[in-house]
Formats: C-alpha cells, structure tokens, sequence
C-alpha cells in the first residue's frame, strides 16, 4: 500500500470531485477544498450524487456508499493542507490563478508532501516555479480525464527537477486508483491534448466553413472513426472555455498555425455559450 494516504483536493468542480472520489474509494482520507465552503459542499453533493447512482445500479453497497463519503471532508480553509501526503490542484486552466495557490500551498503543506497538479495543458516547470526550490523535486503533473471515476488513464508529467521517487510515488497512487498510466514529456498539451485540441479546432473550422452540421459533423466521427463522441459534442461536454483555454496554451508554447483557436469558438465562449454547462454550446442541452 503507499505511504500517500492523507490527499488534499484543491478545487472541488467537475475534475476535483472526481479526483477526490476516486482517492476515498481506494481508502484514501480525502480533503475537498474550496475557498468558498458551499462550493466544497456543492462538490461534495455531487460525489453523494454518483455514489447513490451507482448503490442504485447495483454496483456498490449502501455501506460501502457511507464507508467513502465518511473519508471525504469539504473545507475552506487552506490550513487543513498542514498533514497531506498527496496535494492534487485541480482548479481553473490560468497560469496566475494556479501560481497563486501553489504559492499558498507551499507556505502550509508539510515539506515532504508531493504537489501534483491535474493541468491539462500548461508546463509542470512553469507551475512549479511558484514553489520553493527544493519542493520542486516533489512536484509533478497528474492529469486525470473527465468523467475521473470512469475514465481510466492518467498522464504523469516529470518536470526538470521532479525526482524518480516522486514518480514511482505517484505512479502506485495511479495504480491504487485503478487507473493506466502514460508518461509524458513537459511540453505544452501532453500527449493526449496535443492530440485532442488539433482534431477538436478542425472540427469547428468545418462547421464555421459550412461543410456540414453539427449534427453530420459529429455523426461522420462517430459512425466513419468509430469515435463514441463526436468532436462537437465532446467539446460541449469538456466546457468550450476550457477548450479555449487549453488551445491557446498550445498555440503559444509550441507556436503552430494549425493550434489557434477557431472562430466560432471564441464567439461563443464570448457569448457565455460554454456548452453543457450552460445549456448552450454547439448544441442546446438538455437535448431532446
């Protein structure tokens, strides 16, 4: 079993949720964190939510229910970092907002603790700049995907300093948890969004072109690629901010044309359209 046992969950939407579910059911003691406690709470509600769903299906007994939110403490106060082994940061894709928490971090967390955070995009390097220097060597990007308790891959992201040890660490955590491991070299994107971002922007730039509806679109990669999402709707389902955000991280780390954002993704992240989440993207939701 590893020593990580105590794990703190910075963010609490929809990937730091997740991350802080899959950690109780493995038996980790989990602290949800959020600087507005209702938004802990609210993440919290939402674990209690899948768990119910899946006692309901018949994958998981009632006490085994009570057994893992009774691991899980929603808080808003950074200090109960004080004894984590495992520090996961899972907030917005901002380079300033996740350098301020780190930084935060890094002041209350005891020093052997291990720093992962679960960005989708931006260089491990470049965020762990925020901490102190010999923290660096436990610092190490853990990208989960979304929905995190059904999606079994996790990408490890070594930066410069970043120690075999703290690798190997956190590789039997992901192991724990159930979950397949790759290991990405710290450039922009990863593996996985390096791949993703290009054939969700060409998807877009088709349907801004007119050649064809969302709807055909979506359909071609489904029935033509034998993908169980089509581009569109898999934006929709990611946030089209956060695919916008993500993009314009690759466009500017690796400066290739093919990376800049579409159009008609701009306009509707503008617009307030940021798919699923908002009842509006490239589809209305719910859908009929």
């Amino acid at each position: 079993m590893s020593t990580l046992q105590r794990v703190f969950v910075a963010g609490a939407g929809m990937m730091g949720h997740g991350i802080a579910q899959v950690h109780a059911t493995a038996g980790k003691n989990v602290t949800l964190y959020e600087p507005d406690l209702a938004r802990a709470e609210a993440g919290f509600a939402r674990i209690a939510g899948n768990l119910r769903r899946a006692v309901d299906k018949g994958r998981l007994e009632s006490d085994e229910r009570d057994a893992i939110l009774a691991l899980i403490v929603p808080t808003s106060d950074l200090a109960t970092s004080s004894d984590a082994d495992l520090v996961i940061e899972a907030v917005f894709e901002d380079i300033d907002v996740k350098h301020r928490l780190w930084r935060d971090l890094d002041r209350r967390a005891p020093a052997p603790a291990i720093f992962a955070t679960n960005t989708s995009s931006i260089a491990i390097h470049r965020l762990a700049e925020a901490v102190r220097r010999e923290r660096r060597r436990r610092f190490i990007g853990m990208h989960f995907f979304s929905p995190v308790p059904v999606m079994p891959l996790v990408e490890l992201i070594r930066a410069h300093e970043t120690t075999d040890d703290t690798v190997e660490a956190v590789r039997e955590v992901a192991a724990e948890l159930g979950k397949q491991v790759i290991v990405a070299a710290d450039r922009p994107g990863f593996i996985v969004n390096r791949i993703l971002m290009p054939y969700l922007a060409d998807a877009m730039r088709a349907y801004e072109q007119g050649v064809g509806t969302a709807e055909d679109i979506d359909a071609g990669a489904r029935v033509g690629l034998n993908h169980p999402m089509g581009p569109l709707e898999l934006a929709d389902f990611i946030g089209l901010d956060v695919c916008l955000n993500v993009m314009r991280v690759l466009e500017d780390g690796l400066r290739l044309e093919h990376l800049h954002p579409p159009r008609v993704l701009q306009e509707k992240v503008a617009a307030g359209h940021l798919g699923q989440k908002t009842g509006r993207g490239f589809y209305t939701y719910p859908r009929a």
